[in-house]
């Protein structure tokens, strides 16, 4: 049966080109679509967690309150305790500190007067030997000019804003803030290097400094702004590090103190689960849209190849052949050519996510006044799901193509199929 519906949607193909194109069409933009969302959501979340969430992130209860303004005065303190027993709970992931911290940057002439100066956002890591850090922030990969601190007192700024400021490596550099305890902070610094990120909200104006030359600059002895977590293979799954959060507030429980330390998940931190939620809904509104136009296609092609083939179906129902059965394999038709297009437009679809996954497109100049930490340069994610994913319209719009518009063969009447005949 197959191989017959098969010869005859090859040998006329004024009734299989029209409906196979447009399978062919949709089923490529839904997976180069799946994959294109799916990489922008996995961006989203592997940027926000290097940079600012984490997996899991610890801070203290009032912290969390006003995480936002990273409110260093109501920073953890004894972190090293923290860090161990974190690390004695929760083996299965990678701790490390890090400090916020905002100000000027003051750049003085050759007299110590101040020549120019510029608004920056600071961040306070680990940067020793074998830390974590410099492979979560892609260090070694993020200098532009000079050298990753070294020595005490050195630090790295935004290649950008290093150009506006008009200095590079060796320069001295003063940062102008506020302490711990909300005194001025007058410190000096050497530019040991510049990077770039390659997120605009990290390029435009950072600093980043180790967190010991920072925790003696702001008065933070031992303390820490937050306690990032990471699963050992990179890979963020959401149920496990909400289980890991709610274990780790339910042993601290029963201390009310609001500078006790409160553990959130990524998905807990600056409504990015609505966010996800939200994206993951258009997709499947996007989804659902395909279908009903594909489908209206399809009917519409359909209902065009009925009348072509009025003569046929007359033929066939003269021949004995039943209502049920011809609408049958009028059905099987469609599926035939929504399987044979889904296949081809999915290996279309493929072989467009695989390029856009290498090559990416860059978004920087949209993104240039973005406050969200996203990669300028947004990639497709080619998963499982992107394989099969094309089938769904692909399969379901022609099937209800079909059905809708070979429900015209049950008013074929056969007692009239003979004055049609010698008509």
């Amino acid at each position: 049966m197959i191989r017959f519906l098969l010869k005859g949607l090859l040998r006329d193909r004024s009734r299989s080109l029209l409906p196979f194109t447009t399978v062919v069409l949709g089923s490529m933009l839904t997976v180069i679509g799946f994959s294109w969302i799916n990489g922008a959501i996995s961006s989203m979340i592997e940027s926000g967690a290097r940079f600012s969430t984490g997996h899991v992130k610890v801070m203290s209860r009032a912290y969390a309150r006003e995480a936002d303004q990273a409110p260093n005065d109501l920073a953890l303190a004894g972190s090293g305790s923290l860090l161990a027993e974190l690390a004695r709970d929760h083996p299965d992931l990678v701790w490390t500190p890090r400090i916020k911290f905002g100000g000027l940057i003051d750049i003085p002439d050759e007299n110590g007067e101040t020549r120019v100066q510029g608004p920056a956002a600071g961040l306070a890591v680990d940067l020793a030997p074998g830390s974590p850090e410099r492979g979560l922030l892609n260090l070694d990969r993020a200098v532009v000019r000079g050298r990753l601190p070294e020595h005490p007192r050195e630090i790295l700024l935004s290649d950008g804003f290093a150009t506006r400021l008009g200095i590079g490596p060796g320069a001295t550099a003063t940062f102008i803030g506020a302490t711990m305890y909300g005194s001025l902070v007058v410190h000096n610094f050497v530019v040991s290097g510049t990077i770039r990120f390659g997120v605009t909200a990290m390029d435009r104006g950072a600093i980043v400094a180790d967190i010991r030359d920072v925790r003696t600059a702001l008065d933070m002895e031992d303390g820490t702004g937050e306690i990032l977590g990471f699963f050992r293979d990179s890979i963020y799954r959401r149920e496990q590090a909400a289980g890991v959060a709610a274990a780790f507030n339910r042993r601290h429980a029963a201390d009310k103190d609001e500078f006790a330390p409160e553990m959130v998940s990524l998905h807990q931190q600056s409504s990015l689960a609505q966010t996800l939620d939200f994206a993951t809904q258009i997709y499947s509104l996007l989804l659902l849209a395909f279908i009903l136009v594909m489908s209206i296609v399809l009917w519409n092609a359909g209902l065009m190849s009925s009348l072509r083939r009025y003569g046929e179906f007359g033929i066939r129902l003269a021949l004995g052949e039943d209502h049920g059965r011809l609408y049958r394999s009028l059905i099987a038709e469609g599926i035939l050519i929504g399987l044979v297009g889904s296949i081809v437009g999915t290996a279309l679809g493929l072989g467009v996510s695989y390029y856009l996954q290498e090559k990416g497109f860059n978004l920087g100049s949209m993104l240039r006044n973005a406050s969200i930490i996203v990669t300028d340069v947004l990639r497709a994610r080619v998963t499982p799901v992107s394989f099969v994913i094309g089938f769904v319209p692909g399969l379901a719009a022609t099937f209800l193509g079909k059905a809708v518009s070979g429900i015209g063969i049950y008013r074929r009447q056969t007692s009239t199929l003979a004055k049609e005949f010698e008509a």
